[in-house]
């Protein structure tokens, strides 16, 4: 892939649905030389599909973070099922290393996102956590 090749997927990864018309004027080619270069990729497989994006898919909280969870001894099934049930918690992630769990937390307000820990801290099994703010993101899939 070359310059203009990146610059096609940044360009569709900004509006999937953006006419070769625009495409072309975006990216200062003839709409011919967009649609070769955009089926090239997908034949190559550098392009393996377009999807949908709702609403409720960016919902962005005010307030977001991520929760390390240490857990005492085999309690982490039993907690994993206690936490899918919060309702400001939008993913629950198993992991290795230091950490037996991962929490992405969404709340509208600092007090709420304080309550939001507090409580998963008071879980019977949870040993020690560490959280950390979302300030900015840069990237998002």
């Amino acid at each position: 892939m070359d310059e203009t090749d990146h610059r096609l997927i940044a360009a569709l990864r900004h509006d999937a649905r953006v006419s070769l018309s625009d495409l072309a004027s975006i990216l200062g080619l003839s709409r011919a030389t967009v649609r070769a270069r955009l089926a090239r990729l997908r034949e190559r497989g550098e392009i393996v599909g377009f999807s949908v994006v709702t609403r409720a898919d960016v919902r962005q909280d005010p307030v977001r973070g991520m929760m390390m969870i240490g857990i005492e001894g085999r309690g982490a099934d039993r907690i994993s099922r206690q936490l899918s049930n919060m309702a400001d918690l939008r993913a629950v992630h198993s992991t290795n290393g230091r950490w037996d769990l991962i929490v992405e937390i969404g709340t509208e307000t600092l007090e709420q996102f304080d309550a939001v820990l507090a409580r998963i801290r008071r879980l019977d099994g949870v040993i020690s956590s560490e959280t950390s703010l979302l300030l900015k993101t840069l990237k998002a899939v």
